[in-house]
């Protein structure tokens, strides 16, 4: 067998800097907008001229956070509440043999300053950092299969999470929206997803929890169905 040699062309800027609370599938957060910045000899206009006619593009990227921690030919997926195994090419798991992953996402603009070259995108699902392979168009004659089945993750998920802001955490995102646009609204979105372990998800009583978006450290804690964002502070901020 071959080996590959496999460069990136570009880096991911993202609002997620930690897996925890990344959404498991592209598209599910609008308001998740991130940059791809391209590097090297990639980093020219004439790598992406007429990109901008298409609506969404497909990001090809390498599971950079976990691919050196191994893969198993069977895996628990999340939607099954990680209890039944099912083959790691029947998933998206992302302990993969190769370690690579495909997103679609959202193309919102595209941006050549002070030279650099970047995507604006929307939609995304990728770690910050997260390095892209390759880049092709979403060509929806082609790529979009009305009549395809997705056996057990056919419906998209959704979880009984209420989400409610202590007044805390409000006014952090109203004294700090310029800064952080519709932050209350892209939260709000991540914990419905309901990013807990699955083992945790049938768990009764008080849960607390923390996550990292953008810059912030975000505190929140979880009852049944009920989630409360107690608390939003800069990283350097927060309490130990």
């Amino acid at each position: 067998m071959n080996d590959y040699q496999l460069s990136p062309i570009a880096f991911i800027e993202s609002p997620y800097k930690q897996k925890f609370a990344i959404p498991r599938q592209p598209r599910l957060i609008p308001e998740a907008k991130a940059k791809c910045k391209f590097v090297g000899e990639f980093n020219r206009e004439e790598f992406v001229r007429g990109i901008e006619d298409f609506s969404h593009v497909w990001l090809i990227f390498r599971f950079h956070e976990t691919v050196d921690k191994g893969w198993s030919p069977l895996v628990r997926p999340p939607r099954l509440g990680g209890n039944d195994k099912k083959g790691v090419f029947a998933t998206r798991a992302t302990f993969r043999p190769n370690g690579i992953g495909m997103s679609a996402v959202k193309l919102e603009g595209v941006h050549y300053e002070h030279g650099q070259l970047w995507l604006e995108l929307s939609g995304i699902d990728l770690l910050d950092g997260t390095p892209i392979l390759d880049i092709k168009p979403y060509l929806p004659y082609s790529d979009s299969l009305p009549n395809a089945t997705a056996g057990f993750a056919d419906t998209r998920p959704e979880t009984p999470l209420v989400v409610e802001f202590a007044d805390k955490a409000i006014a952090f995102c109203e004294n700090n929206s310029a800064l952080y646009p519709e932050l209350q609204s892209f939260i709000e979105k991540v914990l419905k997803q309901d990013p807990r372990p699955a083992y945790k998800k049938t768990k009764a009583g008080l849960q607390e929890y923390g996550m990292s978006l953008f810059d912030l450290n975000i505190k929140w804690q979880v009852i049944e169905s009920d989630v409360t964002v107690l608390e939003i502070s800069k990283n350097s901020e927060m309490p130990a």
